[in-house]
């Protein structure tokens, strides 16, 4: 297991700024974006028909020591606006290519979320069973949308030797386990997960838990925490639409690792991750309101290289 970052919380720096501010961390592992949500600050898909550019940008990575465990394009490849819908789709398809020239094996990305017809121009993300509508709708829209688009796709990242980890993140398709499963059932074993903790805390499903149901899905892991509000949480559920920085109103705000949960409930979700044969990275994702991206990265950086150099698995004393 190995610490890393996710980027694009350091944006106004260049690549070499990043490996080098990077390093002074004891991080050496980066999960760069290549457009839609996450931008591309630090990947550029145009390297696709530059050959000197990919020889550079290569170059600094080795100058470096450095390494990519993902590329991410988190976008809305169903959103029932055909060129919104396209554009996330091609960022998605360059991306792919791009990671099997780089000989990255994961590209990170959203399930996405379609409308509810074919003549829909928001998406509509279904959270409940009745009025009966709500289910002809959601029937729709995995058999109309999401099964077509995802079986060609993964089909399209294993032909290139890439495997698509889906965040599983509310607003969505694929928000929770059951249904990142369900996804890959339809379109097979190239598809897993990009697992989040934060996400599945403010759903009231315990991350840990849900390890054991993901088992060998997950593909790629986000460090990123949750602190759940219990005074605010009687009166706002886990839906809660108000600004993430409206942080005395939430239920629930992202938190930078170690400000939701402590040093303990790490160790166990580390411990379990390897359990279940996920021994890769943990790539910290900085969300937090209350902390600065530089305090965020930092505080995240010393927590989790505490907890996973002192828990590098050894040798049994019966071996």
């Amino acid at each position: 297991m190995r610490v890393g970052v996710f980027t694009p919380l350091l944006s106004q720096l260049s690549l070499d700024g990043v490996l080098a501010k990077l390093k002074t961390l004891d991080i050496s592992t980066v999960e760069l974006g290549t457009g839609n949500y996450p931008g591309n600050a630090h990947c550029k898909l145009s390297m696709l028909d530059d050959s000197s550019a990919l020889h550079d940008f290569k170059s600094t990575l080795e100058d470096h020591g450095a390494n990519i465990s993902a590329l991410s394009c988190h976008g809305n490849p169903l959103h029932p606006d055909p060129q919104r819908a396209r554009q996330a789709q091609e960022v998605n398809r360059k991306t792919v290519l791009l990671a099997e020239r780089l000989g990255v094996p994961v590209v990170v990305d959203f399930s996405g979320c379609p409308g509810d017809s074919p003549n829909a121009k928001h998406p509509n993300w279904v959270t409940c069973p009745w009025p009966p509508d709500y289910l002809d709708m959601l029937k729709w829209q995995w058999d109309e949308a999401v099964a077509p688009y995802w079986i060609e796709r993964a089909k399209f990242a294993s032909d290139h030797g890439v495997r698509i980890a889906i965040e599983m993140h509310p607003g969505f398709v694929v928000y929770g386990p059951e249904t990142l499963l369900r996804l890959r059932a339809i379109a097979g074993p190239s598809i897993g997960c990009n697992y989040d903790p934060s996400h599945m805390f403010w759903q009231g499903i315990d991350p840990i838990a849900a390890i054991r149901v993901l088992g060998d899905a997950i593909f790629h892991v986000h460090a990123k925490d949750t602190q759940i509000y219990a005074a605010n949480l009687p009166r706002t559920g886990v839906l809660d639409t108000k600004s993430y920085t409206d942080e005395k109103n939430r239920g629930w705000i992202f938190r930078t690792c170690g400000y939701g949960h402590g040093a303990e409930w790490w160790k166990e979700f580390v411990s379990t991750l390897r359990m279940f044969g996920y021994d890769n990275v943990l790539s910290i994702e900085h969300e937090d309101s209350l902390l600065s991206p530089e305090e965020g990265l930092t505080k995240a950086a010393q927590f989790l290289n505490d907890i996973v150099i002192r828990e590098q698995p050894g040798a049994a004393w019966w071996v």
